[in-house]
């Protein structure tokens, strides 16, 4: 047999894979994510502690990280879910010059942008352009940039944290689908991260432009940041907010590795920076796992 042809055993899971896929583009994605909404809300105390456990069993949470480590103390199971680390669980780089990993998860991609795309997987690019909601002065900030997508699977710490220290200039939030954002669906579905609901937050910092985008996938109900809370999924239009604005009194200014927001359930982070502004870190590659507050890149 051709060493390039598929063997037998590989064609079930190509088909599962397909199908797994397919079934996404039928399915009502928000529909779906709104039932999930309530059920992880649920506090009746033999629902959410079988839910709880379940997860904790079958992903192998560390609860020793967590400042809770009882899983029956949760209120429900979004209350674990988000659930905050000890202190001295997630130690953030105190080097000025290194950018710290803003989520556990695990790198998809990292790179440069070229001629406006970022690189989704083998086969697949998206566009800047379409990525920041169609607004061309952001898209202008991060050409010929670097960026960064990290996933976030149910195991992991699902609060958000600042890579460095920023002022928050902008928040942008865009309608989309709710298509999953593991591996599998990455190199099939193409512009996924163009497609999918997210908000995008852009700071200024030391390293010039920095956009934080929270992508929404299957199942996230919503997404949260710790200046605005919720912010609502049923927009139908892209919505913006302006904090340069004389309508915005406060300032939202961030320390490096302060959490700037979470999800409720698990998603996808999409860091940008602007031209020539950062290098990424040598271990940072495609697969690798990322814990929050460690090094990933250093101003250049």
């Amino acid at each position: 047999m051709n060493q390039t042809e598929p063997s037998r055993k590989e064609f079930p899971q190509k088909l599962l894979e397909g199908l797994f896929v397919a079934l996404q583009y039928l399915l009502p994605h928000h529909f779906l994510s709104a039932l999930m909404h309530k059920l992880t809300r649920v506090e009746l105390k033999p629902v959410k502690d079988m839910i709880i456990r379940s997860i904790v069993d079958w992903y192998n949470v560390n609860l020793q990280e967590a400042m809770e480590s009882d899983p029956s103390r949760y209120r429900s199971f979004n209350d674990f879910f988000t659930r905050a680390l000890r202190p001295d669980a997630r130690p953030v780089t105190q080097l000025a010059h290194e950018i710290a990993s803003p989520a556990d998860g695990t790198l998809s991609q990292a790179g440069d942008i070229e001629s406006g795309y970022l690189f989704q997987a083998k086969g697949h690019d998206y566009a800047l352009f379409e990525l920041l909601g169609g607004d061309q002065e952001m898209t202008s900030l991060f050409e010929e940039g670097h960026f960064a997508t990290i996933y976030l699977s149910p195991r992991d710490y699902h609060r958000l944290h600042m890579p460095l220290a920023g002022k928050l200039r902008k928040m942008v939030h865009v309608p989309g689908r709710l298509f999953s954002v593991n591996e599998t669906t990455c190199r099939k579905v193409p512009r996924l991260f163009a497609r999918n609901e997210r908000v995008i937050c852009l700071f200024d910092t030391e390293a010039g432009p920095m956009a934080m985008i929270l992508v929404g996938a299957i199942f996230v109900s919503s997404i949260e940041t710790v200046w605005a809370g919720t912010v609502t999924p049923t927009r139908l239009r892209v919505s913006s907010w302006d904090y340069n604005q004389q309508q915005q009194p406060d300032s939202v200014d961030l320390e490096k590795g302060e959490e700037m927001g979470r999800f409720n359930m698990g998603s996808t982070v999409i860091l940008l920076f602007g031209k020539d502004a950062v290098e990424w870190s040598e271990t940072f590659t495609p697969g690798s796992p990322v814990k929050m507050g460690r090094a990933i890149a250093e101003l250049t």
